[in-house]
């Protein structure tokens, strides 16, 4: 028997979430002495990439119809390869829609947002977050097909070569029910879901000419940018880096927050994130009550003071 895990890619490169889950895979097939087989749609990366962190074998699937994507088209596509009693899938806006076909077609059990390795397999029960990101709990699933998906940045890509091979699978998976008119993918930036590092930035900083020095944090930290929704509902910022419950729940190692008050619905997105640093004038400020650091004072004089800082440290 093998653990399944959906490897997912975007134009053919495989995400850092993907190397995620079939480390989670990994962690799984282990505990069970079994090994791990990832599945991917129209990849063109190499399958070492996968081998790397432990998939023993790749299925490539292809299919022409499945290069739009469609969650009911890639469930159904999973449901003709994955044979296993568990499937690991990357907690991703996209995948996180397939998930839960793929549990009805298939009459899975479904646990999201798993954050560790499963405490047992047989039951499967395993820590995952819940409320929102401001609570975990210990979900146990009662049958032996479960279906768990991996919040990202939590369990970590984790290196576990292995001996791997690739097989080839093609398909005709019918994709009627999605028509894309256009695709616009972001150049140069990183994936905010993905990121590491974030730094954030609400109406504090009073408008869109000042983003300059929040970018300029951002690149020397090898950070990505995000923003408050007031800030992109009045379109200081692009709606993609908007992050909180209406927004992109994000998990990063460092969350960095300048001029954002923190209300509850922005703190739904963020407050996954391990580390979060707030700087903001107003000492009452409810974002201080979530922070791991906060710095009262003015954005203009301490986050220039902060960059020069990093940059004197980089050498």
């Amino acid at each position: 028997m093998a653990v399944f895990v959906y490897a997912e890619n975007i134009n053919g490169i495989y995400k850092k979430a993907a190397f995620e889950a079939v480390s989670y895979a990994k962690a799984i097939a282990d505990k069970k002495g079994e090994t791990v087989t990832a599945v991917s749609f129209n990849p063109t990366d190499s399958s070492e990439l996968l081998y790397k962190y432990g998939a023993s074998q790749v299925i490539h699937v292809k299919d022409e119809g499945l290069k739009n994507f469609s969650a009911k088209a890639v469930a159904t596509a999973m449901g003709e390869v994955a044979e296993g009693n568990i499937v690991v899938f990357p907690h991703t806006t996209d995948a996180s829609s397939v998930a839960p076909m793929l549990a009805v077609m298939k009459d899975y059990a479904l646990i999201t947002n798993a954050v560790e390795a499963p405490e047992s397999t047989s039951p499967f029960q395993v820590k995952r977050r819940a409320f929102s990101g401001k609570g975990f709990m210990h979900a146990k699933a009662n049958g032996e097909k479960v279906i768990v998906t991996v919040s990202q940045n939590a369990f970590g890509a984790k290196e576990n070569p292995v001996s791997g091979t690739e097989e080839i699978k093609n398909l005709s998976i019918a994709n009627e029910d999605t028509k894309v008119l256009s695709h616009e993918q972001s150049s140069g930036k990183l994936d905010l879901k993905e990121a590491e590092i974030v730094v954030s930035a609400g109406r504090g900083m009073k408008g869109p000419e000042n983003w300059g020095m929040v970018e300029e944090l951002a690149e020397v930290l090898g950070a990505a940018t995000a923003c408050s929704k007031p800030v992109s509902d009045i379109g200081w910022r692009p709606h993609s880096e908007h992050v909180g419950q209406t927004g992109k729940a994000i998990a990063p190692n460092l969350y960095i927050a300048i001029g954002i008050s923190g209300a509850i619905q922005h703190l739904a997105g963020v407050n996954s994130s391990k580390t979060i640093v707030v700087i903001n004038n107003d000492a009452e400020a409810p974002f201080f009550k979530s922070a791991d650091y906060g710095v009262v004072g003015d954005a203009f004089q301490i986050v220039p003071e902060l960059t020069k800082k990093i940059k004197a440290l980089k050498g």
